[in-house]
């Protein structure tokens, strides 16, 4: 496979992402040979809540979590598919989308934003950049796509491309105002049902590594492989238990749920069916018997298997379940590499993740599931980026 040319012709149409070969194993991602070049004519969407990480020391990590992954399921719902690329960040998300979706993926991305506004109070910065013109600068934007199960794959971006658009939408470049007070995008299926999860090797680990700004690519494959080869072992592992997250009592962050609903009598209508739904859900979950289509036992499964706890945007992040002692090995290990120019990285440690979840259809094997940690996760781990020396 050619990792030079743009993509053209037929594979810069809309199916371009439906096309890429999927990995199954994690390690691979390095492997440049995975990644293809975004279509010229796509487009970039680009989220982040200003001034997250005060929300998060405020303590409102669920409210950030849920804006950033309302995006996401925002897009969803208006394409009415989960196969497209998109990377959850904690306090934000990315997306692309080919160009005859812009208008969608500006519209969603104005609407989300004034719900934001509307129902937390946090501003959230959005923007639309062409990847015609992150190449025009000189950067690249290549996806692969992720096998976390059989059942759900998950996007990652190289080229520094990404991570050039998160900067200049931060500058203020490519900005989207958001829509008039009171508009509402679809988030049917964004929900919260889950109590934070404690972690059973002791602490939850949220890392976030970078290049260093002079740092050659393969000196950074290579310590992102030995983080790999650490973060595999007996002392981390993923942050959810294998019979999945304990959950919350029935009507718990109900109030995060019924901000996506309309306050009008249709919508308490809807509220209301929300809520014997969550207490269905919640008996049937508890009880672990089969009703109708829905088996909880292959749901609970299909939950820990389909979790976005790692991930490449342009960087490494993970949230792990580890021992303090390969927290500390990995802090030595990264500490070296950022003398030595190699990356830049962020660590921030917690006693609890914390699950964010999408899932259109309780029925369907393809719900996603983001974890982040419960504590400021991925916000409080960039507020300590230290850079490469």
């Amino acid at each position: 496979m050619s990792t030079t040319a743009h993509a053209t012709g037929s594979r810069a149409g809309s199916d371009f992402y439906a096309r890429l070969p999927v990995f199954d194993h994690f390690s691979q991602l390095t492997d440049p040979e995975l990644y293809m070049p975004v279509p010229d004519d796509w487009v970039l969407g680009l989220s982040d809540i200003v001034r997250s990480t005060s929300a998060v020391e405020a303590g409102r990590y669920k409210e950030v979590n849920t804006a950033a992954a309302a995006v996401i399921a925002a897009v969803s719902n208006k394409l009415g598919t989960s196969t497209f690329p998109f990377v959850f960040g904690g306090d934000g998300a990315s997306f692309a989308l080919p160009a005859t979706q812009a208008d969608l993926a500006r519209e969603v991305l104005s609407t989300v934003a004034a719900w934001v506004r509307d129902s937390f109070g946090f501003e959230l910065r959005i923007a639309l950049v062409p990847v015609s013109a992150i190449r025009a600068e000189g950067h690249d934007v290549r996806i692969a796509r992720f096998a976390a199960s059989p059942d759900v794959s998950y996007a990652m971006f190289s080229g520094g491309g990404l991570a050039y658009a998160e900067r200049r939408m931060k500058e203020g470049a490519f900005a989207i105002a958001p829509a008039r007070p009171g508009t509402l995008p679809d988030l049917s299926g964004l929900t919260c049902r889950f109590d934070e999860i404690k972690p059973e090797r002791g602490i939850i680990l949220s890392l976030i590594l970078l290049p260093g700004r002079e740092a050659g690519l393969d000196a950074f494959n290579a310590l992102v492989g030995q983080v790999l080869s650490l973060a595999e072992g007996k002392e981390a592992g993923r942050p959810v238990p294998e019979g999945g997250p304990t959950l919350s009592t029935p009507f718990k962050s109900f109030d995060l749920e019924a901000k996506t609903v309309r306050k009008t009598a249709a919508g308490l209508f809807t509220l209301a069916k929300i809520a014997s739904l969550r207490l269905a859900a919640f008996l049937i979950l508890r009880s672990g018997l089969k009703v109708g289509g829905f088996d909880p036992v292959r749901y609970r499964h299909q939950l820990v298997e389909n979790t976005d706890f790692r991930k490449f945007d342009d960087g490494l992040r993970m949230t792990l379940d580890c021992t303090p002692a390969l927290a500390d090995r990995l802090e030595a290990l990264l500490t070296d590499a950022r003398l030595q120019g190699v990356a830049r990285y962020g660590l921030h440690r917690q006693n609890a993740a914390l699950m964010t979840c999408f899932v259109p259809s309780a029925t369907r094997s393809d719900h996603i599931h983001f974890v982040d940690g419960a504590m400021g996760g991925y916000a409080m781990a960039a507020r300590s980026l230290k850079p490469a020396t």
